[in-house]
């Protein structure tokens, strides 16, 4: 177990080494599994000592929790990112086309992530909760990037919650689930238009 005086780094290089632990913990904890996966080998993983990552961390699971919260941004905000870039010509069915791509590129980034975390979703609340407040956030930007687009509707919560359980439902279902006898082409479109009819 680490010490109790936990050190934010303020140095550039510092910072990175900070990052490099949850980069190659969070991997190593995916694909080895969380209870087969120890400190030294985190350390070794990221290049530095088992004392350096006591200076920033508690323990692997403090490195492994980070690790998610930073996971989960990257599957749920880039649908925000990808909506803003373009504030002036602002098509539907475009920006949701970019969103959908963007996502799916994303999850397939590490399936072994998905498997670990989407087990532990179920069963470790600190892990529920992280999803729980980016599902929130991100709700509450794609509400900013539609109001900012002169998007409005009712229920404008509601919706933007809607669609991005959408958008990340159809994800997992063409990474992930892979059903045989689907036509992700056309269930793409059905979410797209669906999306489109929601916030008319």
């Amino acid at each position: 177990m680490g010490n109790q005086e936990i050190r934010e780094p303020i140095q550039k290089r510092s910072i990175e080494k900070k990052q490099n632990i949850i980069k190659y913990g969070f991997e190593l904890i995916c694909e080895k599994g969380y209870h087969n996966t120890n400190t030294a080998e985190i350390a070794k993983a990221a290049g530095v000592s088992t004392g350096i990552i006591y200076q920033y961390f508690n323990d692997k699971r403090d490195i492994f929790l980070q690790g998610i919260e930073q996971y989960s941004k990257s599957l749920l905000f880039p649908i925000n990112e990808v909506l803003s870039k373009n504030t002036k010509n602002f098509d539907l069915e475009t920006e949701f086309n970019n969103v959908i791509k963007t996502l799916i590129k994303n999850h397939k980034l590490s399936e072994a992530a998905h498997e670990e975390i989407y087990a532990l979703q179920h069963s470790d609340p600190e892990v529920a909760q992280i999803f729980f407040n980016q599902e929130i956030e991100a709700t509450n930007k794609l509400i900013e990037v539609l109001e900012s687009n002169n998007i409005k509707t009712d229920n404008i919560n509601e919706k933007a919650h809607l669609i991005i359980s959408m958008i990340d439902n159809l994800c997992h279902e063409i990474v992930y689930h892979k059903h045989k006898n689907m036509n992700y082409d056309a269930m793409k479109s059905i979410v797209i238009k669906s999306i489109i009819a929601l916030l008319k």
